[in-house]
């Protein structure tokens, strides 16, 4: 499989390529399923532990979006402590699609939607946005990826990315603050990523 491979397509993982994993998120351990061709299927990758690590806890309530979802540790972690909210879990990828939806159902996570961007009305605004983006896309599609959804935040929102130091984070603050015209703020510097705040003008 080729390093970019798990961004795309993929067909929903079989019973046989399905495993289960054993994660901390929100501060409780929990079982959930993972399978090869997605991104970090062995466990919670650096960039998204230090993201839920450092990130301010989400509001009790509201609409909030995980973009590029994978197998879920994201939004399952923004369900797991607000699950009064519905927390939209977006991903190009059926396969990582197919693991979020059964993550949360299997523990109990109503409020999670897991589906491609078509799938999300065109009118929601989120509250809060927190993503790991799939950085090694290049910058083309990064940008747009991210002048789709950061937009959308709601005025009172706030988006929260994480982003390796060596890949780029001190530029795409500022193509953030320069082309979408938006706040981009450096949260903290943690074991070489840094968390970038986003908020409307």
């Amino acid at each position: 499989m080729s390093e970019h491979e798990h961004y795309f397509t993929a067909q929903p993982a079989s019973d046989a390529e399905r495993r289960p994993l054993r994660v901390r998120l929100a501060g409780r351990s929990v079982e959930v399923e993972v399978a090869r061709g997605i991104f970090s299927p062995g466990g919670l990758d650096k960039g998204t532990a230090v993201l839920l690590d450092e990130v301010a806890a989400p509001p009790p309530a509201g609409t909030f979006l995980d973009l590029g979802c994978g197998w879920g540790p994201v939004a399952l972690t923004l369900a797991l402590r607000s699950p009064a909210a519905t927390v939209w879990a977006v991903d190009v990828n059926e396969r990582a699609l197919d693991l979020t939806r059964r993550n949360a159902a299997a523990l109990g996570l109503d409020g999670v939607r897991a589906g491609t961007a078509d799938a999300v009305p065109a009118d929601v605004r989120f509250d809060v946005i927190w993503s790991n983006p799939p950085i090694r896309v290049g910058k083309a599609v990064l940008h747009d990826l991210l002048g789709t959804w950061l937009p959308r935040l709601a005025p009172d929102g706030v988006a929260s990315l994480v982003v390796q130091k060596n890949l780029g984070s001190d530029s795409l603050q500022r193509w953030v603050q320069d082309e979408l015209g938006m706040p981009c703020t450096r949260r903290t510097s943690v074991k070489g990523f840094r968390v970038l705040e986003v908020r409307q003008g």
